[in-house]
């Protein structure tokens, strides 16, 4: 190899991180079974990291509903971290207190910490985890997070946090009250909700 100049490349040592405790993380439950017979049975929740400005980053936390896809609740932070979570837990309640549906998510350190524990106690929802390395798990959060950034995130320039907070809140609005599918009969995820 040095004759022929030749160099290996060498990938980088990846870092060691710490595994969540046995005790904290949840069978999958939900075992892609999204599809729910009335509001709040089945929701799934998830983190994405959004770029703005000069690569500065913010994170979206939202949680939909399996019934009608409509996002229940929503959260962007500047940072990924326990609050941002349980933020987002704390406003679909708020929206929907009488909830107790099955809450899938990832195995992300914010939804195995003791801090998610304590809110499924309070709020008596039952936690599903995805199995290690399977997004589709969790696809219905997956899915929106795909159609968000096609149908607005890359489609803009955001040059500011705020012009970002902006433009997820406007699209959230859109997608909730007039983004008609087939699947809902031709509504939108809070019209089919309406009817149920």
């Amino acid at each position: 190899m040095r004759a022929l100049e030749l160099r290996a490349v060498i990938r980088k040592k990846r870092p060691n991180y710490v595994k969540a405790p046995a005790l904290h993380i949840a069978e999958n439950v939900m075992n892609r079974k999204f599809q729910a017979d009335a509001p709040n049975q089945k929701w799934c929740t998830d983190v994405t990291e959004l770029k703005y400005g000069t690569g500065r980053k913010a994170y979206l936390s939202a949680i939909i509903d399996g019934y009608d896809n409509s996002v229940v609740s929503w959260v962007l932070s500047h940072s990924n971290n326990n609050k941002l979570v349980m933020n987002t837990v704390k406003k679909a309640y708020k929206r929907n207190p009488k909830a107790t549906p099955l809450l899938h998510s990832d195995r992300g350190f914010q939804y195995t910490s003791l801090e998610y524990k304590q809110l499924q106690k309070r709020y008596k929802f039952t936690k599903s985890m995805s199995r290690v390395s399977r997004c589709l798990d969790n696809q219905p959060i997956e899915r929106f997070w795909g159609t968000y950034k096609a149908e607005s995130f890359y489609l803009e320039k955001y040059d500011t946090y705020d012009s970002l907070l902006r433009s997820v809140r406007t699209y959230i609005h859109y997608y909730n009250n007039f983004r008609y599918t087939e699947r809902l009969n031709g509504l939108s995820p809070n019209e089919y909700r309406r009817t149920a």
